[in-house]
């Protein structure tokens, strides 16, 4: 019988976790070789034991997704990469495909489609659903985005991040202690991304970070 392929989850959500495995260990083809809850966790267990695939969501409490996803690249070349994520704008899918991820799925249709993406990207083939990747072919044949000041195409992963916290109500000092960086550096982000988008001062930023956060509660 052939070896099952194993699967390693990564969500800060017990439930998640828990519905994911459930999910997978009803595969005859499928295994859950383990899970965590933050990224260095994550990392560290898979070193220790390479899994075939990781399930990482982008959104995890006191880390993120997307370095995950780098540092993976860097230390286990040869596991590939699905992101299950609560995010359907494309640009999310964007930023995780170019940091390593070979398939994206969100939340809302993983029931329906995670197990096909695990064996589709198992194969070696990419996976999203039809409409995403319609736009992300856009996105590259398309002319190259515009940039303009209030969009967070300016912004890079990092920025992003902190500008999200920041929406999320964190305060710079919280941010630094999540992120594991040190305040200076929180404050460098912010000031970039004031700079990018041509902000006034730090409550003009926070209001636009809690702007943006509603807005893909919507």
């Amino acid at each position: 019988m052939p070896a099952r392929a194993k699967i390693f989850l990564v969500d800060d959500h017990p439930l998640v976790r828990e519905w994911l495995a459930n999910l997978l260990r009803q595969q005859a083809d499928l295994a859950v070789a383990g899970e965590a809850a933050a990224a260095p966790a994550a990392l560290a267990a898979m070193i220790a034991a390479p899994p075939d695939l990781a399930i990482v969501d982008l959104t995890l409490k006191n880390s993120s997704g997307l370095d995950l996803i780098k540092d993976l690249g860097r230390h286990l070349p040869e596991t590939r990469v699905i992101v299950l994520s609560m995010h359907d704008e494309v640009f999310y899918a964007e930023r995780a495909l170019r940091a390593g991820a070979r398939g994206y799925v969100t939340k809302q249709e993983a029931t329906d489609r995670i197990v096909e993406a695990v064996r589709t990207v198992l194969a070696g083939r990419l996976f999203a659903n039809p409409e995403l990747l319609a736009q992300l072919t856009a996105r590259l044949l398309g002319p190259a985005a515009a940039g303009t000041p209030g969009s967070v195409e300016l912004l890079s992963d990092r920025e992003l991040e902190v500008f999200r916290r920041l929406g999320k109500g964190q305060t710079t000092r919280h941010i630094a202690g999540e992120m594991q960086l040190s305040m200076k550096t929180v404050q460098a982000y912010c000031a970039r991304i004031k700079e990018k988008w041509r902000l006034a001062d730090a409550a003009e930023l926070v209001r636009e970070a809690v702007r943006w956060v509603e807005q893909q509660r919507l």
